[in-house]
């Protein structure tokens, strides 16, 4: 059996609110109805005390029958007795009688006084019955009996009981309003949350919930908003990374084309003795170089993956920077020389790096080759100097430069500044750029680059010497 919560909320407050009242209800009616009948006893034992005085000092029977007239008026008779319980006064044959039991008697003779509220009759009505004893010096020698019938007081009680009963009505009218808009207010709160998560099962990631630190479901809110944050930052970046697998495999389909291309091309020409003789080891020659541009397309592919991933480990050591940058200059000195290039090293002889000399030069060659590949007819410096906290390593050309729009995006993958790369043998998958900065952030470093259209190129790298 399904309940909704706001009927659950508004059941579960009325049923408190109806147990309170008939509990609070039950109570203040006996307390009313005893404070009546206490009263009403104070009442007649004090008539009853004075009446006794001032008859004990006048003695004139004419005292009785002034408070005869006053109380009757109010609807109270009193009886004179003597010690054998006679009735003394009133003495008219109308007047009300009744029966003082022994136990009562046996009170009266020891000096107590006998109240009985409204369990006796009196004349064939319900009353209220005081009896008060009078002492002289032999003991007991009379008393006064007083009694007022209970309509009075049930009447009395009865109204209060019926202001009280308003007054329940009242309450329980406003409470039910209030319950069931607290009820609503709080339901409500419940089903924004719900429409919210209902909005994010269907991929909707702004659902969110005005919040504040109000309550608990305030408190929840502030957590589903998180949560949204989080899940909207999730799926952004599973986005991202659907188009860097797509863009990635267009790009490597590009990029294994052209080889794969000309490789069978020549392959098919040889089979078919469509290539003549005097061309056959140029087209031989061709197949390997684009063999070895695929392999190179590969080994790149699974360094960036590795490094990627973080499964690339360093070792890391304290090498001599000037060491390294010859290093460099003897290993691409003759591809600069082809084009015209002079290679220029200018660093301070007592310069240490703190790197993984393999990835080093990895970084350095890479960077360099990019530079070479810009630049003809021009110079190319290494520089290197130390500080106290960080080595610094300069990489400067005078080759083309790059656009101030493209100086970001050639850490990209497979991003070339140039179509023309794609015909070169140094870094023509466009992913050198990419690998060098993540070894570098590896390395705790920073790499940076400056440029200028047709002037020129300075890459920057900063390393902590420790």
């Amino acid at each position: 059996m399904r309940i909704k919560y706001i009927y659950q909320l508004f059941l579960s407050h009325i049923s408190i609110l109806i147990i309170a009242f008939l509990i609070l209800s039950l109570l203040f009616a006996h307390y009313v109805e005893n404070l009546v009948y206490e009263n009403k006893v104070s009442e007649l034992t004090e008539f009853g005390e004075q009446i006794l005085d001032d008859f004990n000092q006048t003695g004139q029977e004419f005292v009785l029958a002034q408070y005869n007239n006053v109380l009757s008026s109010q609807n109270i008779y009193f009886s004179i007795f003597d010690q054998q319980g006679r009735i003394v006064y009133p003495l008219s044959p109308s007047s009300p009688r009744t029966r003082i039991t022994e136990e009562d008697w046996n009170k009266l003779v020891s000096g107590e006084k006998v109240v009985t509220r409204h369990n006796i009759k009196w004349a064939d009505q319900q009353v209220s019955l005081v009896a008060i004893p009078y002492i002289g010096r032999g003991g007991m020698i009379g008393g006064i009996l007083l009694i007022s019938p209970v309509s009075g007081s049930r009447q009395i009680i009865s109204e209060m009981n019926q202001f009280l009963l308003y007054t329940v009505v009242i309450a329980l009218s406003v409470s039910f309003l209030l319950s069931w808009i607290l009820s609503k207010i709080h339901v409500n709160r419940i089903q924004k949350i719900r429409s919210a998560t209902s909005k994010i099962a269907k991929g909707d990631y702004d659902a969110y919930i005005p919040a504040s630190n109000f309550d608990e479901i305030a408190e929840m809110a502030n957590d589903f908003n998180d949560m949204i944050d989080q899940l909207k930052s999730q799926n952004d970046e599973i986005d991202r990374l659907e188009k860097r697998r797509r863009q990635f495999i267009a790009d490597v389909s590009h990029e294994l084309r052209t080889p794969l291309t000309t490789i069978s091309g020549v392959i098919e020409g040889l089979k078919n003795n469509m290539i003549a003789d005097s061309e056959k080891e140029k087209g031989i020659q061709l197949v390997s170089q684009e063999t070895k541009r695929l392999i190179r397309l590969v080994n790149e592919n699974l360094d960036y993956e590795r490094i990627r991933s973080n499964q690339l480990k360093l070792a890391k050591e304290k090498i001599q920077l000037k060491e390294v940058l010859e290093v460099i200059k003897d290993h691409l000195l003759y591809q600069a020389e082809e084009k015209g290039i002079e290679l220029q090293i200018d660093v301070d002889e007592k310069s240490i790096v703190f790197a993984d000399y393999d990835r080093l030069i990895q970084i350095l060659i890479n960077i360099t080759k990019n530079s070479i590949q810009f630049t003809n007819q021009g110079s190319v410096w290494l520089r290197g100097s130390q500080t106290h906290h960080e080595t610094i390593i300069e990489i400067e050309d005078t080759g083309i430069g790059i656009d101030k729009q493209e100086v970001e995006s050639i850490w990209r993958r497979f991003y070339k500044a140039d179509l023309s790369r794609t015909s070169t043998q140094f870094g023509e998958f466009g992913l050198g750029l990419s690998i060098v900065k993540r070894l570098v952030e590896l390395h705790d470093g920073k790499i940076t680059i400056t440029s200028e259209k047709n002037k020129g190129t300075k890459f920057m790298i900063k390393l902590p010497t420790s």
